[in-house]
């Protein structure tokens, strides 16, 4: 075990200096010589950002309960500690052991977010690995990438050795298995990727060849090896109550961004959002059983002492036994004054009598997603809420207590007008109105409405995978259109309005849906300083710029041209259990404004059937 790999003068002129020192309660330390596997666990942002992610937590508790594989986390250096790093000739390194990354086996990669992507390339660059698969020899650690920015890892590809798509639980133990059998006999890096191309959900992008049109548009993409499979098929796991969960999670040594435990009660969503990524590749909608997930708890807040616990899934309010879990929590844990917080609630599936109860949601702002600020609009993407339905819902939430409601909807989203936007004010009115509708003694002083707006950035395996985005230009009209419209509502004092950066929509959406050509720009934006891009006080839209102009990439036909049904698209070698028959339906259903819908309200046939598992295969009673 080695001493800090970071010196006390270092430590003494850093921020946060907790962010690189591990020790933390629940950090699993081993003997390195007596493990096979070393595995770098790593989330390509800032230690508060990465420490709130429940799936690295997951897989960090999974590995670490092999004999044979010793996990460890390691996150991005802060601006602060990269430019000592550098000059200091200092590697990177893990947390637990403070071990340079570059002596592990591997090197794992979460990866959330496009906005991180350069924040990828600084990770290897300061690990001292090559930043290029190709270029990587037997002793540099193996590079894979998993999270649902996989789904299209082709931006990404000429970076990594491997990638992971799907959940981890299904084929990382046969993955890990292989690796340490070939390791025993002394087999070859190139010998062991052949084997891991045979695992299910594993790509290994050396082992594919893309060629393109004299249009740019992708004409093959096919193995250049036998043996590979043509298709790589997303993990799906099926049982759900055998899912991994961190019985004792790392407790953070600084205030982290989720700082809490996150019990997961479902994977999946039923709802079906055309413009919604994750509601489409984990599907099929899967729930944990709720005395499982009571025994999950107790042992979780029993390991951390933390104060406060989070449902965590993509829609909280859509679990079949919500309320009995939630009544539980509350008379459990009441002594111990534990809070309980439920994130990603439909309006729609309001409960008052059971939001009521819950003390730190009542003394904060209630949040809701309408997404469209017209039901023609709600229509086109499936959201399934009308406007009757949403003020019902905010009139129970006022008469309940609350007086702030945090909104949220998508500007630029497919077949979008003017009468669309000016909707979103309109509908922030509506709710304040029926504030001062209720009786005044049942009021807490004055409504407060915050609408927020983001830019719509079409993603791989949804339905609006082959839609155009709006111009940065058009969006920021569009902003201006909707500040105008709210600045003559009766209530607009009432009314707080925020808008996303539509130049880092724009990027997001070319990451998002590029092929293998973007790695060129991902990597002349990175030499040129591009670092921490999600943070918008270092997201230099100049770089990227440049980065365009030096590689020759037009940003433009990969952002605002719309795809022909017929098109392979760079992510059409993964099959993510979701038929594209399915979501080619469902676009053209979306132009039509034709709701689908829920996966218990009717099965739409979208795929997901065929695991056999969750939603797919409930009674319908």
């Amino acid at each position: 075990m080695n001493g800090s790999a970071l010196d006390d003068e270092i430590l003494l002129k850093i921020e946060k200096p907790s962010r690189y020192t591990g020790n933390e309660v629940n950090s699993v330390v081993k003997d390195p010589e007596k493990v096979d596997i070393r595995f770098a666990m790593c989330f390509p942002d800032v230690y508060e950002i990465g420490m709130s992610h429940l799936g690295m937590q997951i897989l960090y508790h999974m590995f670490n309960e092999r004999e044979d594989t010793w996990c460890e986390r390691v996150f991005s250096p802060w601006t602060d500690l990269d430019q000592v790093m550098r000059q200091e000739n200092i590697p990177l390194f893990a947390l637990e052991s403070q071990d340079p990354v570059k002596i592990f086996d591997f090197l794992g990669i979460t990866i959330q977010y496009e906005m991180c992507y350069t924040n990828i390339l600084q990770v290897l660059d300061l690990s001292q690995i090559p930043i290029c698969a190709k270029d990587r020899g037997e002793e540099d650690p193996l590079v894979i990438g998993g999270g649902p920015c996989v789904f299209n890892p082709e931006p990404l590809a000429p970076f990594f050795d491997l990638f992971y798509i799907g959940e981890g639980e299904v084929s990382y133990p046969e993955f890990l298995d292989t690796y340490a059998a070939m390791k025993r006999q002394g087999r070859s890096r190139e010998e062991f990727l052949e084997a891991a191309a045979q695992i299910p959900g594993i790509y290994v992008p050396a082992f594919y060849d893309a060629e393109y049109g004299e249009d740019g548009i992708l004409r093959s993409f096919s193995p250049n090896r036998p043996g590979v499979p043509a298709k790589v098929t997303r993990q799906v796991l099926t049982d759900f109550g055998q899912a991994g969960y961190p019985k004792a999670p790392v407790v953070p040594n600084i205030k982290a961004t989720q700082d809490r435990v996150m019990l997961e009660i479902q994977r999946g969503c039923i709802r079906g959002c055309r413009f919604c990524q994750a509601g489409m590749i984990y599907r099929p909608a899967r729930e944990k059983d709720v005395e499982l997930l009571k025994q999950q708890a107790r042992v979780m807040l029993e390991s951390t002492g933390h104060e406060e616990i989070s449902l965590s899934s993509l829609s909280s309010s859509d679990y079949t036994d919500l309320e009995e879990l939630l009544e539980f929590l509350l008379e459990e844990f009441k002594e111990e004054c534990v809070n309980v917080s439920l994130p990603s609630l439909r309006i729609d599936a309001f409960s008052l009598q059971v939001m009521s109860r819950v003390q730190d949601v009542k003394k904060s702002s209630l949040t809701f997603a309408p997404e469209a600020g017209s039901q023609r609009l709600r229509d086109v993407i499936n959201k399934g809420l009308t406007e009757d339905v949403i003020l019902e819902g905010a009139s129970e939430a006022f008469r309940g207590g609350w007086n702030r409601v945090k909104l949220y909807f998508m500007l630029g989203l497919p077949t979008e007008d003017e009468a669309d936007v000016k909707g979103i004010a309109h509908l922030a009115q509506q709710i304040a109105e029926a504030y001062y509708e209720i009786p005044k003694e049942q009021r807490q002083g004055k409504v407060q409405i915050t609408v927020s707006t983001s830019f719509f950035v079409p993603k791989p395996f949804t339905p609006f995978q082959w839609a155009a985005m709006a111009s940065p230009e058009i969006y920021l009209e569009r902003v201006a259109l909707l500040r105008e419209e709210m600045r003559g509502q009766v209530n607009h004092k009432s009314i707080r309005y925020n808008w996303h950066e539509a130049d880092v929509a724009a990027l997001e959406g070319f990451l998002a849906r590029g092929d293998r050509r973007a790695a060129a720009v991902i990597a002349r934006a990175y030499e040129l300083g591009a670092m921490y891009d999600a943070w918008s006080e270092y997201f230099h839209q100049e770089l990227w710029d440049q980065a365009f102009a030096d590689t020759g990439v037009d940003i433009t036909w990969y952002t605002l041209r719309e795809r022909g049904i017929g098109e392979l698209l760079p992510w059409d070698f993964i099959d993510a259990g979701v038929d594209r028959g399915f979501l080619e339906k469902e676009w053209v259903r979306a132009q039509e404004g034709t709701v689908t819908p829920n996966c218990r309200q009717a099965c739409s046939g979208c795929g997901a059937a065929r695991h056999k598992g969750g939603v797919c295969v409930e009674s319908k009673g």
